[in-house]
C-alpha cells in the first residue's frame, strides 16, 4: 500500500505588471501621467462619493462670491472714511476756547519758526474813514530772518499754520524819573505765488470781521495833534531823543531816537501810514545800538525795547523784533551785580554796567518795573535768560523784609539786595511802576503766578491803610505819602495811574471795591485839572484835609506847578471809559486836549511842557516835549475817545508802563 503525498510548498510571489511606457522609460511624475492617475481615480470612486464632492466644492464657490462682495463694500467704505478723515473737521462751536485770541503758553520760538512769515505794513493801515483800528497784534512768535533760514525752516513754512496764525489772518515807552528832574478783506500775508486751499473761517474770525468803527471828530483832533507834533519833530529834531519846539533844535538824552521809537506804534494805531515808513526807514538805517554811551535801563526798557515789541507785534515787521534783540542783549549787564538787583545804568556799546555816581542804589519801580518787556523778549526768541534775569529780581523783593502792610520803600542797594531809606512809602516817583507792573505781569502770564497777585492785593490793602484820605471842602479821595509814620497829603500827577491799574484789575476779576476806588480817585485826577487856572495839572498837589474859607482842595507849591504833558490821567480815563462806558470819562479827556492845545501847542511845530499852569496869559514854556506825549498822552486820548472794543482789545493785550501794548499769554 503506497504512503500518502506530502501537500505541495507554497510559494509567495509579487506580481508586477509593466506597461510599454513604464517598461521603456519607467515613471516620470509627468503632468500628463499625474492626469491619468487622477482621472482614473476619479472613475474608480462611486457614483454617490462623486456627487458629495461635487456639492461641496458648488457650496464653497458660492461662499467665497458672497464673502468677496461683502469685502469688497467694506473696503470701499473704509476707503471713503479715510480721505474724509483727511479733511478739516467742522468747528463745534460750543468747544471753542474761552480765549481763543490769547497767546498760547510760553514756548522756544526756535520750534516753529519756519511757519511764520513776515507780514507788510503798509497793508494793515487803512484809510481813516474807514478804519477800525489796527490789526489784531500778531501775537505769535517770530518768523526767522531770510538770510537765516536753512531748508528745514523752508520745509516748515510749508506746514499747516498754527492755529493762532488762523486767527490773525482776519483784519482787523541830575537825573530824571519819567521826565522830571529829582479795509476787512485785506491779507495779513504777503503776496505768495503758492497756491493754498481756502481756510474756513473760525466763528472768532466772523465775529472779528464786523463793520469797521469810523473815526469820529475827537479822534480826528487827536490825530491832528499828532501831526502838528510831528511837523516838529521831523523839521527839527530828527532822529534825535526830544524836541525843543521854541528854539526849533533839539536835546539828547541816549541819543537813539527816543522819541521816534516812542511814536511808532501810536503812528500805526492811529493809521498813520506815510508817517510810519518813514521812521520805519530811520530805525533800518539809522538806528544803531554799538554806541559809547551810558543809559539808564529802566527808561530804555521801556521806551526802546517796549516801543520796538510792541510795533513788531502791529506791524509783524522782523526789523523790530531784531533791533529789540539787540537793545535786550546789550542791556543785559545790567543784572551783573552781587544781588542780581540791576544796576541803572549800562553802557550798550561797552558792555559795562553802574550804579549812579553817588550811590549804589537802584529806585524799586526801576528794577520791577522791566519784567513785562524782557519777559516778552524770551518768549519770542526762545532765550530764557531774559525772563529768568528780571523773574528773579521779582522773586527777591517778594521774600524782602522792610515792607509795609505791601507798600515798599524806594530803593533797593544793588550790593546787599536790600530795601533803603526804610520807613517812606509812596505811589509816586520811584516807586509807582512796581504796582502796576504786580498785576499786569499777572496778567501777561494767564494769571497763574499767585506771587505777583498776593503781593499786589497786598499793596492795594497797604493804600487802603495807610495812604487814603478826603480833601476838603469836596471830599475828594487821594493816595497821600507815608514817612516815618507820619501823613503827608502830597499826591504826584504819576499817581493818577492808579485807577486805571484798579479798573484794569476789577476787569479782570479782582473785588468790586477796587472798581469803585478807581471812580473815586480819577475823580480827583480830574479835578487836579479842573481846578487850576489852565485847566492842566501841575506835577504834584497838596489837599487840604481841613475846610478853610477860600480854599479850594487842591493846593499847589511853586515848585511843583509845572506840567510835562504827562499822560496818566488820561490813562486811568481810557480804562475806565472802557470798563464803564460812562462818556464823561470821553467828555473830561476832551476838555484836557483842548487845554493842551490852548496852552502848550507852539504854533511852528510840537507841544512843550510849562512851568506855571496857573498863569493862562504866561504858562511860561520850558521848550521841551517829552516823548512819552507822543508815546503815550496822544496815544490813550485816540482810545479814549474811540467806541471801539476791539480797538488794542483788553482782553488780547495789556499795556507796558509806557503804553507800549503786549500781548497776554494763556495759562499752561
Amino acid at each position: 500500500m503506497y504512503s500518502a503525498l506530502p501537500p505541495p510548498q507554497r510559494r509567495d510571489f509579487i506580481s508586477v505588471t509593466l506597461s510599454p511606457g513604464e517598461a521603456a522609460g519607467g515613471y516620470n511624475n509627468s503632468k500628463a501621467w499625474r492626469r491619468r492617475s487622477c482621472w482614473r481615480k476619479w472613475k474608480q470612486l462611486s457614483r454617490l462619493q462623486r456627487s458629495v464632492i461635487l456639492f461641496l466644492f458648488a457650496f464653497l464657490a458660492v461662499c467665497g462670491v458672497i464673502s468677496y462682495t461683502n469685502m469688497g463694500e467694506q473696503w470701499k467704505s473704509l476707503t471713503n472714511k479715510s480721505s474724509e478723515d483727511l479733511k478739516p473737521e467742522p468747528e463745534i462751536p460750543g468747544l471753542k476756547p474761552a480765549n481763543p485770541a490769547v497767546l498760547p503758553a510760553p514756548q522756544k520760538a526756535d520750534a516753529n519758526l519756519g511757519d511764520y512769515q513776515a507780514l507788510s505794513p503798509q497793508k494793515h493801515l487803512k484809510p481813516l474813514h474807514v478804519r477800525r483800528g489796527p490789526p489784531n497784534l500778531q501775537i505769535r512768535p517770530p518768523r526767522r530772518e531770510a538770510r537765516l533760514q536753512t531748508q528745514d525752516d523752508a520745509g516748515r513754512a510749508k506746514e499747516e499754520p498754527h492755529p493762532a496764525d488762523k486767527e490773525e489772518k482776519t483784519e482787523k515807552s541830575v537825573i530824571s524819573w519819567r521826565g522830571a528832574v529829582i479795509e476787512p478783506d485785506q491779507s495779513t500775508e504777503p503776496p505768495s505765488s503758492k497756491v493754498k486751499e481756502p481756510e474756513k473761517p473760525s466763528s472768532l474770525e466772523g465775529e472779528d470781521q464786523k463793520e469797521p468803527v469810523p473815526i469820529n471828530e475827537r479822534q480826528m483832533a487827536v490825530i491832528e495833534a499828532f501831526r502838528h507834533a510831528w511837523k516838529g519833530y521831523k523839521e527839527f529834531a530828527w532822529g534825535h531823543d526830544e524836541l525843543k519846539p521854541l528854539s526849533k533844535s533839539y536835546s539828547e538824552w541816549f541819543g537813539l531816537g527816543l522819541t521816534l521809537i516812542d511814536a511808532l506804534d501810536t503812528m500805526w494805531i492811529l493809521g498813520l501810514k506815510e508817517e510810519f515808513e518813514e521812521a520805519r526807514k530811520w530805525v533800518a538805517t539809522d538806528l544803531l545800538f554799538d554806541k559809547n554811551v551810558d543809559v539808564n535801563l529802566f527808561e530804555s526798557t521801556i521806551r526802546i525795547l517796549g516801543g520796538l515789541l510792541s510795533t513788531y507785534h502791529l506791524s509783524g515787521d522782523s526789523l523790530f523784533l531784531e533791533k529789540a534783540k539787540d537793545i535786550g542783549n546789550r542791556l543785559m549787564p545790567a543784572f551783573n551785580t552781587p544781588s542780581k538787583i540791576p544796576y541803572s545804568d549800562v553802557n550798550i556799546g561797552r558792555g559795562t554796567a553802574h550804579p549812579p555816581r553817588w550811590t549804589s542804589d537802584s529806585t524799586v519801580a526801576e528794577v520791577t518795573s522791566i519784567q513785562l518787556e524782557f519777559r516778552e523778549l524770551s518768549r519770542l526768541t526762545g532765550d530764557e535768560k531774559f525772563k529768568k534775569a528780571v523773574d528773579e529780581v521779582m522773586k527777591h523783593v517778594h521774600a524782602l523784609s522792610g515792607k509795609n502792610d505791601g507798600l515798599v520803600p524806594m530803593f533797593i542797594n544793588t550790593n546787599s539786595g536790600q530795601f533803603t531809606h526804610l520807613g517812606v512809602y509812596t505811589l509816586g516817583a520811584r516807586a509807582d511802576s512796581y504796582y502796576e507792573y504786580l498785576l499786569k505781569q499777572w496778567i501777561q502770564g494767564g494769571k497763574q503766578e499767585n506771587e505777583l497777585l498776593e503781593d499786589y492785593m497786598r499793596a492795594i490793602e497797604g493804600v487802603k491803610k495807610h495812604l487814603l484820605q478826603r480833601s476838603q471842602p469836596k471830599k475828594l479821595t487821594f493816595v497821600g505819602e507815608f514817612a516815618h509814620g507820619h501823613f503827608s497829603a502830597k499826591m504826584d500827577h504819576l499817581v493818577c495811574f492808579l485807577p486805571g491799574t484798579l479798573a484794569l484789575g476789577a476787569h479782570n476779576g479782582l473785588t468790586a471795591d477796587h472798581m469803585e476806588l478807581a471812580k473815586a480817585l480819577i475823580e480827583t485826577c480830574y479835578q487836579m485839572y479842573a481846578q487850576v487856572e489852565t485847566g492842566l495839572s501841575p506835577e504834584i498837589v497838596h489837599f487840604n484835609l481841613h475846610a478853610q474859607k477860600g480854599h479850594k482842595d487842591v493846593e499847589i507849591k511853586p515848585a511843583d506847578r509845572h506840567n510835562l504833558l504827562r499822560p496818566e490821567t488820561v490813562e486811568s480815563l481810557f480804562y475806565l471809559y472802557r470798563f464803564t462806558g460812562d462818556k464823561k470819562y470821553q467828555d473830561w479827556g476832551w476838555e484836557i486836549l483842548q487845554n493842551f492845545n490852548k496852552y502848550t501847542r507852539v504854533p511852528t511845530g510840537g507841544y512843550t511842557s510849562i512851568n506855571n499852569v496857573q498863569n493862562p496869559s504866561n504858562p511860561e514854556p520850558r521848550d521841551k516835549m517829552e516823548s512819552f506825549f507822543l508815546g503815550e498822552t496822544l496815544k490813550y486820548m485816540f482810545l479814549l475817545f474811540s467806541d471801539d472794543v476791539d480797538l488794542i482789545n483788553l482782553d488780547k493785550y495789556v499795556f507796558n508802563t509806557e503804553a507800549h501794548p503786549l500781548p497776554i499769554w494763556a495759562p499752561a
